[in-house]
């Protein structure tokens, strides 16, 4: 079986659709949770195996490039009826183009995933900003959040990069 480009995995995981427009990647992006856990499109994490904010990895920006952080969960309240779209976990901005740390300025402190309903999807998305501190405007409320419009508000443009995990309840079930 051929390995999934992460562009097509976005486009299967309905990332680009329901939170952005297409794009092509141009910039390498990782996100580690402690414990190691990287994210890769598609794959489940326990919520609590994200309560603290991830460590971020930037490759293929330069001295001169910063970029802008977003983390959203396009499932609320539920997958399947998700009229409360999008929550808005985290905003990061001012991120060198060279950084292999979470460095920037947190315009919203990360919130840890709690879904409720379902299973949810939890976005990260990176935009290159155009310079620094381009971006000033914060949400006013994390909730009913729009990625495209953060995005057009700021002149950040198409994102350079995303992944995304999926994440659902925790039950005593489903803990092992």
């Amino acid at each position: 079986m051929a390995k999934m480009s992460a562009e097509s995995s976005l486009v299967i995981g309905r990332v680009i659709g329901d939170v952005v427009d297409s794009f092509t990647p141009s910039v390498k992006m990782g996100v580690t949770y402690t414990s190691n856990k990287q994210v890769f499109n598609g794959h489940e994490f326990f919520p609590s195996a994200v309560t603290q904010k991830p460590k971020l990895e930037v490759h293929g920006g330069d001295m001169r490039s910063f970029f802008t952080l977003v983390m959203t969960d396009p499932d609320v309240p539920g997958p399947s009826d998700p009229y409360l779209r999008e929550h808005l976990h985290w905003i990061v901005t001012d991120i060198p183009g060279t950084t292999d740390d979470t460095f920037g300025k947190e315009v919203v402190s990360y919130e840890m995933p709690r879904p409720n309903i379902g299973i949810h999807r939890f976005v990260f998305l990176l935009f290159k900003q155009k310079r620094r501190q381009a971006v000033i405007w914060a949400p006013a409320s994390r909730d009913k959040f729009n990625t495209r419009k953060f995005a057009e508000e700021n002149e950040l443009g198409l994102p350079v990069a995303a992944v995304f995990f999926n994440a659902q309840r925790e039950t005593a079930a489903r803990r092992r």
